[in-house]
């Protein structure tokens, strides 16, 4: 982490040696929905326009797929190419300030949300987008379904922009 201009903490740049680091563990081909040059120049025209001190939200990660018509795959892979870190993960797996939900512990975990995340996790379904349904289906916040399963020591793999 480095500070900022105002003194705000900010997560380094994404450089030459994390994407080697994340291609060891990640392998996320180039241009994985096979999009037409112009749009992936689009993509990362707004990539550029929706950074947040020099990172691109989650949040606004899948809302400019939404947007574009596109994957999320491939606007994190654009993300990558930039060298730019997606920061504040929806479902708390990271976040520029390193805060992890610690009052998640505090509360009692809803047994029916326990019960479908174990199934997903005994399926080895227990996946980004997995998270992101069932918190729409049950009307909640994908953190909130993914507290549960981080209050019992759950992880969630398959990030849809490619992250984790």
């Amino acid at each position: 982490m480095v500070n900022n201009d105002s003194g705000d903490k900010k997560m380094r740049d994404f450089g030459e040696s994390d994407k080697k680091k994340k291609s060891r563990r990640i392998q996320v081909p180039e241009n994985p929905a096979n999009l037409s040059s112009e749009m992936l120049a689009k993509l990362e025209d707004m990539v550029k326009a929706s950074l947040h001190d020099g990172n691109l939200p989650c949040g606004s990660a899948f809302k400019i797929a939404t947007t574009a018509g596109v994957p999320k795959i491939a606007v994190g892979e654009r993300t990558d190419k930039l060298g730019i870190r997606v920061s504040n993960c929806q479902i708390g797996c990271f976040k520029v300030d390193k805060i992890i939900h610690t009052e998640a512990g505090d509360r009692a975990i809803d047994e029916s949300i326990l019960a479908r995340l174990e199934n997903l996790r005994d399926e080895n379904e227990l996946t980004c987008a997995n998270v992101h349904g069932l918190a729409r289906e049950l009307k909640l916040t994908p953190m909130a379904v993914a507290d549960v399963a981080n209050a019992r020591g759950m992880k969630i793999h398959n990030c849809q922009l490619g992250c984790f």
